[in-house]
């Protein structure tokens, strides 16, 4: 049986961020939960987005029990302009700002028009861009900032049946490597973090729309990934929280524009 890892950061590194605020977006589930989690862990206060209300409130619930942080709710729709006011009014001024929202469905392209694609961009794209306008100056006063990006391993190596993820996600890569370096000199950092295989929700439904065209189920679809990785294995959400808090942290004040893959090595190239 695989031994299960021990907490990261429980054996006294100090991330020294404790006592800053953070928004993550998407927080009511899978990764964007982990991210919380592991940053309210090292003593941030946390708000966190998502669009259902009551989602939202019993992961708050479960993260203030985790981890003892300050652990508020901002409602709301991350991709349109309301739901960024929204989560704004709760934390105008974040020293951390986690973008992340749930990816576009898969599908055959020659089935998307053009209203599909502009959303798809809209909240994949526009919406990180959007909130990264909205803080980054008051980050740039204060002369320290991070900026974290959930976005995927499909930026550098795309996958069939998610073009508008591949699409949309590489689009804010590409935002994203100018700007990391505009802001860098003030002590603002911007990263983004690349997942692949990871146990959540969506995982499971993409592996569903897969499998159906090979006549398999979500589980048989999955246990075909995790052989198919260098690691035997998928991801665990937990991971990943782990890694969102370190590069969030003041030891990663040197990493900026950088695109990290979490994917198990599944990614053949060398850079």
């Amino acid at each position: 049986m695989e031994a299960k890892p021990k907490a990261p950061f429980s054996g006294g590194l100090d991330l020294g961020i404790a006592g800053r605020t953070a928004i993550v977006c998407g927080a009511s589930a899978g990764l964007g939960r982990e991210c919380a989690r592991y940053l309210g862990q090292a003593g941030v206060r946390l708000v966190i987005n998502g669009r259902d209300a009551g989602r939202l409130e019993a992961a708050a619930e479960e993260l203030r029990r985790a981890t003892g942080s300050d652990v508020r709710i901002a409602v709301g729709d991350v991709a349109t302009e309301t739901g960024r006011k929204a989560i704004l009014a709760v934390c105008p001024d974040p020293d951390i700002l986690v973008n992340n929202a749930g990816g576009p469905p898969p599908g055959d392209f020659r089935e998307w028009n053009e209203e599909i694609w502009i959303s798809a961009l809209r909240t994949n794209m526009l919406a990180a861009i959007m909130m990264i306008q909205s803080v980054v100056d008051g980050m740039i006063a204060r002369r320290w900032g991070r900026i974290i990006n959930i976005t995927s391993q499909t930026v550098k190596m795309p996958l069939p049946l998610i073009g508008l993820s591949n699409g949309s996600r590489a689009g804010l890569t590409g935002f994203v490597a100018g700007v990391a370096r505009e802001v860098a000199q003030h002590g603002v950092t911007i990263n983004n973090l690349l997942p692949g295989y990871f146990e959540t929700e969506r995982l499971r439904a993409y592996a569903g729309r897969v499998g159906r065209d090979k006549g398999k189920s979500a589980d048989e679809t999955i246990a075909e990934m995790s052989a198919g990785n260098p690691t035997r294995r998928i991801g665990r959400p937990a991971e990943f929280g782990a890694w969102c808090a370190f590069i969030a942290s003041e030891h990663a004040g040197y990493a900026t524009g950088q695109n990290f893959v979490l994917d198990g090595g599944a990614y053949p190239g060398t850079l």
